[in-house]
């Protein structure tokens, strides 16, 4: 048992407010052995505040690559703004229709994050934009499986390439709903069959291009199940485990964000994600909610309200994209 609790902290990605990271953040990373961080836009004011924030992080770990991820889709939703690192929104090259551009430009990004330290890009978003949601405003390439893809595509293909990790988002798919899940649940109303012949395949395409990790986000899709996707086991086990054949590492959305709150306070939420299926669990810039989950889950584990199975499993998969990281990425 506890050298079970001693790898929990590689479970965890988490964020920090300011452009660096303070003392007390540093120390939780090292003492608890936390699997990486998220960088925000405020983290990352100037390439050199970048770097050296990420050769900071990386000195006070000793073995495997912590993970360093990112969100740089592109548009609004861009925490690098110099170039050659900042991209079209999703959207607008959507509507030009050229993958060829998106892709040259994707490039110079991916070698340019690669350069600092960065070796997982939370993207690409697969959601097909179909309600207009607020919360995926320009972020998607089209609202039909055909325009997403290609898309998709080029994004595993380019970062692989690049060295960078790719992350398919927002499973099983956020595009069927208007409601931000950053402010309450998302719901949509599509079940198996419609989800199988839409939302399906950018998701499947993403992981036959060789996308490494999925994550997951907070919609309640109630002709499936009856809790959200961050706690549903069938969900997890059923749509992505079986129907898409994946097994590699599922992280979840920001457990901070309002729409996770039926799940319970943020230790009870990472632990229904951790007993859904999940093996990542990610945190925003609020790093006191990081600490506080840190020890409910541990607590959680020693008094036996995590499944012990999964949680093998999320650790072992865990090391498993860890030992391709340290195998395939400069640190």
């Amino acid at each position: 048992m506890t050298d079970i609790v001693n790898q929990i902290g590689q479970l965890f990605i988490i964020g920090f407010s300011g452009q660096a990271p303070s003392g007390e953040v540093l120390g939780f990373l090292a003492e608890k052995n936390i699997g990486g961080v998220i960088l925000f836009e405020e983290n990352c004011s100037t390439t050199q505040i970048v770097k050296d924030t990420i050769k900071r992080i990386k000195s006070i770990y000793n073995g495997s690559t912590p993970f360093i991820a990112i969100d740089q889709e592109g548009g609004r939703v861009s925490r690098l703004r110099e170039m050659p690192s900042e991209l079209k929104a999703p959207a607008e090259y959507a509507r030009e229709r050229n993958v060829e551009s998106y892709q040259e430009a994707y490039s110079r990004s991916a070698v340019f994050m690669e350069s600092l330290g960065i070796n997982m890009n939370l993207c690409p978003v697969c959601d097909i934009d179909i309600a207009n949601n607020p919360c995926l405003k320009d972020r998607c390439f089209g609202n039909t499986p055909e325009m997403v893809v290609p898309f998709v595509e080029a994004t595993v293909k380019t970062a692989k390439s690049n060295g960078l990790f790719s992350c398919l988002k927002h499973f099983p798919g956020l595009g069927a709903s208007d409601i931000d899940p950053h402010k309450q649940v998302a719901t949509a109303d599509y079940d198996e069959l419609i989800w199988k012949q839409r939302e399906y395949v950018p998701f499947t395409a993403g992981l036959a291009s060789g996308a490494e990790l999925v994550m997951t986000t907070h919609l309640l899709l109630p002709k499936i199940d009856n809790t959200i996707v961050t706690g549903s086991r069938k969900i997890i086990s059923l749509l992505l485990r079986s129907y898409l054949g994946f097994d590699g590492p599922v992280i979840t959305d920001d457990l901070t964000m309002k729409g996770a709150a039926s799940l319970g306070s943020i230790g009870e939420r990472a632990v229904a994600a951790l007993n859904a299926g999940h093996d990542l669990l990610l945190f925003g810039k609020d790093f006191e909610q990081s600490q506080e989950a840190y020890s409910y889950v541990c607590d959680a584990i020693t008094e036996g309200k995590v499944n012990m199975d999964y949680l093998e499993a999320a650790i072992s998969r865990v090391n498993g994209i860890k030992f391709k990281l340290d195998s395939t990425v400069p640190s």
